[in-house]
This record gives structure tokens, sequence and C-alpha cells, in this order.
């Protein structure tokens, strides 16, 4: 069976944000069994020698798939999805475009998202705000080439919901209490459309009974 390592417990700021989601997300929809072990951030799990020893950045999520261990989010999910053999086409034509599309989702899409939370938690002063404008506009670069990738089409990667759509979807997230998205209604129809799914919406309250917070406060 595998391990899902996720969160138990987090500081405030974090809550409803976090990358075990992602991956907890890919085996709802699949159908996986799996386990989740709650580490406690506050209390210092994620850095204990023994976690590095599972994930080398000592970030979440990781697994443990029988002695298999595996780290970073997207890694994870296109495991879930190779090994269901679920939401992933079988043609390597087909495999790789979902592998372009999870790239584009972390390694595009998202540091400038991060970017712009990192603006905002951690520094207020004038000069961030400065450099805030300048982010905000190369983010809205990003966002509006994934427009464009949503025009005529459901999914990002393929006709069909793919581990590509649950990347692009979280890393979404980021920015879905602000107006970033509200330039792009084929974008914003996307999220919705990827937050509709039942599997998402067993994982939001599996997530929330775990944290101890309601659905609403995260939704």
């Amino acid at each position: 069976m595998i391990t899902l390592y996720g969160f138990g417990r987090i500081f405030p700021e974090g809550v409803g944000e976090t990358k075990d989601l992602r991956a907890q997300w890919a085996l709802e929809e699949t159908g996986l069994p799996y386990r989740v072990h709650a580490l406690d951030h506050t209390a210092g799990d994620l850095d204990s020698d023994a976690y590095g020893r599972i994930s080398p950045f000592r970030q979440v999520p990781a697994i443990d798939d029988d002695g298999f261990v595996l780290s970073e989010s997207a890694a994870v999910v296109l495991y879930v999805a190779e090994k269901s053999g679920k939401l992933i086409p079988s043609d390597i034509q087909g495999r790789t475009r979902v592998v372009q599309w999870c790239f584009a989702a972390t390694s595009t899409v998202e540091p400038t998202l991060t970017c712009l939370d990192c603006i905002d938690i951690f520094d207020q002063r004038k000069a961030a705000h400065d450099v805030r404008a300048e982010v905000a506009k190369l983010a809205g670069r990003w966002l509006g080439h994934v427009e464009r990738r949503l025009e005529d089409r459901e999914w990002i990667a393929c006709t069909d919901f793919t581990v590509a759509d649950i990347m692009m979807a979280g890393v979404l997230r980021t920015i879905r209490k602000t107006d970033l998205m509200e330039p792009f209604p084929r974008l914003k129809a996307y999220y919705a459309r990827c937050h509709a799914r039942p599997a998402w919406q067993r994982t939001l309250a599996l997530y929330a009974e775990r944290l101890g917070v309601s659905v609403e406060a995260i939704r």
C-alpha cells in the first residue's frame, strides 16, 4: 500500500495551500489504496533526519510504495498515474504531452505565483509593492498563455482529465483569492471545472478533517 506523507499540523498561513493536496487528489482519482502519514510541521517533523531520508529537500508530499520512495508533487502524481494506468494516455506522445503540462505548471506558472506569495507574506515595505507589480505582470503573461491553451479544449493536456490538470489546478489554487484570474474567463472556467470533480471534493474534505479545519475555510 502507498503511504502518503502529508501535513497533520501546519502553521496557519499554510493551511489549504500545501502540495500534499495534489498527491492525495491523484490517489483519490485513481482509486489506488493508500494511507496518510500525517506530519507535524510545527513540531519539526519535516526537519528530522528520518524524513530527510524520505524527502531530500524535507518537503511534502512524499510517498513510500512498499519501499519505493518518491518526492516532488509532479513526480508523485505522474507515478500514481503510471502505476494505476489512469489519468494519463497509453501512447508515448500522449504521455509526453501530460508530462509537458506538468512541467509547465511547476516550472513556468508556479514559480511566479510563489514569488507573489513570498512578497505578500514576507515583505510589506514600499519597495516590495513595486516588485510585486512587475511580478504580477509576469504572472498575467503566463496565465494568458494558459488561457490560450484552453481555447476549444476542456483539459490542459489531452481530451481527457489527466494528472497535468491536477498539477495546473493545484498551482492555480495559489491565486484563487486574488483577482489575477479575472481577465481570463476560460482559465476561471477551467479552474472551476477541475475543482468540481468528486475526487477533489473528497480530497478537500479528507484534508480538512486531517487538519481539523472546516472545508469552507480552505475552499
